[in-house]
């Protein structure tokens, strides 16, 4: 039977990207791109076929950012298929990004400026709101939405005989410091993306302490700095075209800066490829590039605190308890 993949945000960015080298490693998988509409699904999966006409892809349409969205697409994977080798959550947003160009000065000043600029730390900040779920919308969608998607599927995950496996995409710009449990959906803050993805960090960790033995197992990579759609949201388009041979010139100094696409999918691919158990759960695992353009793999420690995990999680167990009582009727 050939491997199930499914993969959230497939429709731009390093989510596509993925699909394509996903499909260059081993034609045989079943594909499922999740996007956020019916209509962005089906333009995905069309551009997708017409690289691997003889692929099998399907469609699902799930917005992260709605609970709603999300039981319904969990129940119609559940219909559709027996198990999932490999969840890839990639789906994220960073709404209204905007660059602190005084800390971008101090860090040119003191000599941090190479730091911030492969990290974002201090100089990126994001506008966040409630969603139509009264939760705030990027921990929503980048952490919650698919903290509930996995709990939705996990009869089809959990399996001794043939693990599965979830990646979640974090960032080299998830940090502690943006972070904090008394305030974890980061509604008081300005670094909301920052909180989802070390959030993200966390929650990879303590699935893999639960859910290890039931044959689940679960990884974090860092695509590195991707000119996407998310990234041109970030300065004007006339000033990205006057910095890019800068960036260019950058990763010679910043292996970090893939800024393609398919170069950010470069951990994903391979993780795709490697045996989950001889994987080190403390680990995120960095795409990378050199600056004569050859693309890398680079393991790094984590900066997490277990104990700080597993109280996020039992926090998730209880938001999820709570927000969810009132669709019992897309519950089974």
């Amino acid at each position: 039977m050939e491997r199930v993949v499914l993969v959230t945000g497939a429709s731009g960015g390093v989510g596509f990207a993925l699909c394509q080298r996903l499909l260059e490693e081993d034609g045989r998988i079943h594909l499922c791109i999740a996007c956020r509409n019916v209509e962005k699904s089906e333009a995905t999966r069309d551009l997708i076929l017409a690289t691997h006409p003889t692929a099998q892809v399907s469609t699902v349409e799930v917005d992260l950012g709605s609970l709603a969205s999300i039981l319904r697409a969990a129940r119609e994977l559940r219909c559709r298929f027996q198990r999932l080798d490999f969840v890839f959550l990639n789906a994220g947003i960073m709404p209204n990004p905007h660059v602190n160009f005084k800390a971008l000065w101090h860090g040119l000043l003191t000599g941090k400026v190479l730091h911030m600029l492969t990290t974002a730390e201090g100089i990126m900040t994001q506008t966040d709101r409630l969603n139509g779920d009264g939760l705030q919308e990027v921990f929503a969608t980048n952490l919650f939405g698919h903290f509930i998607l996995v709990r939705q599927l996990q009869s089809l995950l959990c399996g001794k005989e043939k693990p599965s496996r979830l990646i979640w995409t974090s960032s080299s710009n998830a940090r502690e410091s943006a972070f904090s449990l008394s305030d974890y959906q980061h509604a008081k803050g300005q670094e909301s993306y920052s909180s989802s993805k070390y959030a993200t960090d966390l929650t990879s960790v303590v699935l893999n302490r639960k859910f290890n033995t039931q044959g689940l197992y679960s990884s974090v990579v860092c695509p590195g700095l991707v000119m996407s759609n998310m990234t041109y949201r970030i300065l004007p388009v006339f000033l990205w075209k006057l910095l890019m041979p800068i960036m260019w010139l950058i990763r010679f100094f910043a292996k970090t800066y893939t800024l393609t696409p398919y170069n950010g999918a470069e951990a994903h691919v391979w993780l795709f490829k490697q045996k989950p158990e001889y994987l080190d759960s403390l680990v995120k695992y960095h795409s990378c590039t050199s600056g004569l353009g050859k693309c890398y793999v680079e393991a790094r420690k984590m900066d997490v605190d277990e104990d700080t995990a597993e109280k996020l999680y039992q926090k998730l167990l209880e938001l999820e308890e709570q927000t969810l009582e009132k669709y019992h009727d897309l519950l089974d």
